[in-house]
């Protein structure tokens, strides 16, 4: 794959990665509430659980995935509960969060992990984005370098955008503003979260 055909599809996919939604909601919590390295672990596994969906597509499983209703509805769902889930977690926190790095836990990363790649793989209007997507750049005569690489270069932008923002949101200034604010955030971040999945289920069911 060259480097002109590379960069439309880079920069689509940091454009994916860089819209707001339950995602950043999620890196959001985990990094107040648990600090920067459980902050760097749920960009980390989000981009796991994207790059998976494009590996799913560039092996010809999205089509399928998408052209079953049952399983796709099923899917979305699935995704729904768990960010209802997650909000009512937020909501129920506990106020205060950690006041230095140092106290972070192996516990806090294993959630983390688990709730970035969850959100990412419960989420199956991923494969149909990645089936527009990767559809323009595919063909039968498409081989598994080519494949691999757009299949990396999904995944690993996703984890930097989102590894970005935990920069950005764990610098010891903006931490602290931050903190101090943390009942509010925790609400309104659990309430966006039960939004969106109330809002799917909605959709889907409806």
């Amino acid at each position: 794959m060259s480097l002109i055909e590379w960069l439309p599809l880079a920069t689509v996919c940091l454009l994916g990665a860089m819209s707001p939604g339950p995602s950043l909601a999620v890196v959001l919590s985990h990094t107040l509430r648990d600090g920067q390295h459980s902050g760097y672990a749920t960009a980390l596994s989000h981009g796991v659980g994207v790059g998976l969906y494009g590996l799913i597509t560039v092996a010809g499983l999205a089509a399928l995935l998408t052209g079953s209703p049952l399983f796709f509805s099923s899917l979305q769902l699935a995704g729904a509960a768990y960010l209802i889930y997650l909000g009512i977690k937020s909501l129920r926190v506990e106020s205060g969060y950690l006041e230095s790095h140092d106290s972070e836990n192996a516990g806090g990363r294993s959630s983390a992990m688990l709730d970035g790649f969850l959100v990412a793989f419960l989420n199956p209007k991923l494969a149909v984005f990645m089936l527009a997507l990767f559809s323009q750049f595919l063909s039968v005569d498409t081989d598994w370098r080519q494949r691999w690489t757009m299949v990396a270069t999904v995944g690993t932008l996703d984890a930097l955008w989102y590894s970005v923002v935990v920069m950005i949101v764990s610098r010891p200034r903006v931490l602290a503003r931050l903190r101090r604010a943390s009942v509010i955030i925790d609400r309104a971040l659990g309430a966006t979260l039960i939004l969106i999945g109330l809002t799917v289920i909605g959709t889907t069911v409806f």
